[in-house]
């Protein structure tokens, strides 16, 4: 009889780590980076708006002085033994709507994926450079109208530190993140700097549809 309670309890433990793993709970997840008391994405509510499937939220328009979104991410505790991530989501905007990055405004607008390790300091200096991971270049999505998905392996040798320089280069710094992850997510920005911001040029919406870690 113990040993049939304590099975049970070990399958509930499993099935709750695994939903930690990929929530589309809106408010699990946050609005930001908020660094030292000051939130990034300016304009922005705290948390997305649930939605049937997942969340969504309204990028700022028609410029710069509206604001801008930069990181939405929320907590899916350690990805150590997580082969890939698959994101689906969908823009919906009117034909002619430009996404812009608010520091790079002369290149297109994009979405892709961020891993912040636990205990990061934002400071991106010595052993802190490792504690952000950025989605490999070929998987950067240039934001668009439409249904999309986004499909990244874990093992790829190519997610980038704050610098830009590939996980084949610190393997182990890159693995330590993955063991010890305290954010996914999505970030705006543009190929030059993958969180620094976007905002719209007219009314559009960004919608997860589902996310996925296997």
């Amino acid at each position: 009889m113990k040993r049939t309670i304590f099975l049970g309890l070990g399958a509930l433990m499993a099935i709750a780590g695994s939903a930690a793993l990929a929530s589309t709970v809106a408010s699990d997840w946050t609005i930001g980076p908020h660094i030292r008391g000051k939130n990034y994405s300016v304009g922005m509510p705290l948390q997305p708006a649930p939605t049937r499937n997942g969340w969504a939220f309204d990028f700022p328009y028609p410029d710069r002085s509206a604001g801008h979104v930069h990181y939405v991410t929320y907590d899916p505790g350690s990805l150590a033994g997580k082969s890939r991530i698959v994101v689906r989501y969908r823009v919906d905007a009117a034909r002619g709507t430009r996404f812009v990055p608010q520091e790079h405004p002369e290149l297109p607008g994009t979405v892709s994926m961020v891993i912040q390790q636990r205990g990061d300091n934002w400071k991106a200096k010595g052993r802190f450079e490792h504690y952000r991971w950025y989605s490999p270049a070929a998987k950067v999505h240039e934001i668009r109208p439409g249904e999309h998905q986004m499909t990244l392996s874990l093992d790829d040798p190519a997610w980038i530190s704050v610098y830009g320089r590939p996980a084949s280069e610190n393997p182990r710094a890159y693995r330590q993140a993955l063991a010890n992850s305290a954010r996914l997510g999505l970030v705006f920005g543009s190929t030059a700097a993958r969180g620094h911001g976007v905002y719209a040029t007219a009314p559009a919406r960004f919608e997860l549809v589902s996310i996925r870690v296997e």
